[in-house]
């Protein structure tokens, strides 16, 4: 995509061809090319129409219905912000009395949107000129482009004195290519630019990655892990007058529906979970009931702040799974009940689920160099029945757990 086709497609023959690509996406690309050439779609055009259309619905999980009129790049669409996730960060900000954003590496503009939706005045900079382009169509498509301005150029040029609030995303693949970057120092705006912004800007969040290492936390910084329905999606510092814990585990709930608040608006169910992140959980048997806990809470460190919770205990210090006498409801944690514990030996536990007819089973580790699609071709299975198996260490050795799901409510 470059500038020349992307305004092409903002004509009316332009939204003709997206209209008609979206029709015929999905399927064999070569058929649907053919379709919107005898349509009488440039080549060129139809190239571009139906690359949108593709990604506009790769998007939806993203964006949900907006993703529609969106213009979306691969490698903007992988790194940015789900639309629950941006609502809720702009709803703190919004709290935190923010009116004015500067969102410094907009990329496709999805955290513009989300804080201009929050009645946030938006002051969005991006290097690329094609993404730069495709913000503000976003912010024209949504109805926005009086609270969301969009100027192309260096982050790291930009002015923020003028605004009560920073949002910094650095771009963590590389131009041209897409591969993803791991060294923060190889990130644009660069590591040291970010992490400068705290002491400028009272009020700065920055969006990192979720393997973030805790030691690049800077000093008086609150870092939260986000996951939606259990899978982990990013990881975020706030800073300055905005940090108010030092970790968080926040998990948004899509699945669960939206909720209604007071003012009638929906919004994505979410837990919170707080904690300094260094406290460590006692250590003791495997008990009754195994809990798996969700991955924010792990990468936030605060297993033993769960564990407290749940008056449980590890049966190993370096792994994540928590062990306890009952079965406690919880958003943090997944609660099986254990009834089987095994030293790991395929041949013995392949026939203790033959005689118990089980043939399938839902297999987690941690602390296991084991592969689960391996073993579950190994273990051979056939019947009606379901178990679970967790694997993992118990005092340093190789343990299976076999488990039932507790039911909601315990």
């Amino acid at each position: 995509m470059d500038l020349d086709q992307l305004a092409a497609l903002r004509t009316p023959e332009g939204s003709a061809a997206l209209a008609a690509a979206d029709r015929v996406a999905g399927g064999d690309p070569l058929a649907a090319a053919a379709a919107l050439r005898s349509a009488g779609i440039p080549g060129g055009l139809a190239a571009a129409a139906l690359t949108q259309a593709e990604l506009r619905r790769r998007a939806a999980g993203k964006f949900g219905a907006a993703a529609a009129g969106m213009f979306l790049t691969r490698a903007g669409l992988e790194q940015a912000t789900r639309r629950a996730v941006a609502d809720r960060r702009a709803a703190r900000l919004r709290a935190a009395g923010v009116t004015t954003l500067a969102d410094l590496g907009c990329g496709l503009g999805a955290d513009a949107l989300a804080a201009a939706r929050a009645g946030i005045r938006v002051y969005a900079v991006e290097a690329d000129p094609v993404t730069a382009a495709m913000a503000a169509a976003n912010a024209e498509a949504a109805g926005l482009t009086d609270l969301v301005t969009v100027e192309r150029g260096d982050a790291t040029a930009f002015d923020a004195t003028g605004v009560d609030a920073v949002f910094c995303d650095p771009a963590r693949r590389r131009a041209g290519t897409g591969r993803r970057v791991f060294d923060p120092n190889a990130y644009s705006p660069p590591w040291d630019f970010v992490t400068g912004l705290a002491a400028r800007v009272p009020r700065t969040v920055v969006k990192v990655a979720p393997g973030l290492d805790h030691a690049l936390i800077p000093a008086g910084a609150e870092a939260e892990w986000v996951s939606v329905d259990g899978d982990l999606v990013e990881a975020a510092l706030w800073c300055g007058e905005l940090a108010e814990v030092p970790r968080r585990a926040t998990l948004l709930r899509e699945k669960e529906g939206p909720l209604l608040n007071a003012s009638g608006s929906k919004r994505v169910p979410s837990y919170q979970l707080t904690g300094t992140g260094a406290q460590e959980a006692p250590v003791g048997p495997v008990r009754r009931f195994l809990y798996d806990p969700d991955p924010a809470v792990v990468r936030a460190h605060l297993v033993a702040e769960l564990a407290a919770d749940l008056d449980a205990t590890l049966a190993d210090p370096s792994i994540a799974y928590l062990y306890a006498d009952e079965a406690r409801p919880t958003p943090f944690a997944r609660c099986l009940e254990i009834t089987d514990v095994l030293p790991f030996a395929l041949k013995r536990l392949r026939a203790l689920l033959r005689e118990r007819r089980v043939g399938r089973v839902e297999i987690r580790k941690r602390g296991s160099a084991l592969e689960p699609e391996k073993l579950r071709r190994d273990l051979r299975l056939s019947g009606d029945e379901a178990a679970g198996l967790a694997l993992t260490r118990v005092a340093g050795d190789p343990t299976v757990l076999v488990c039932r799901p507790v039911p909601p409510g315990g």
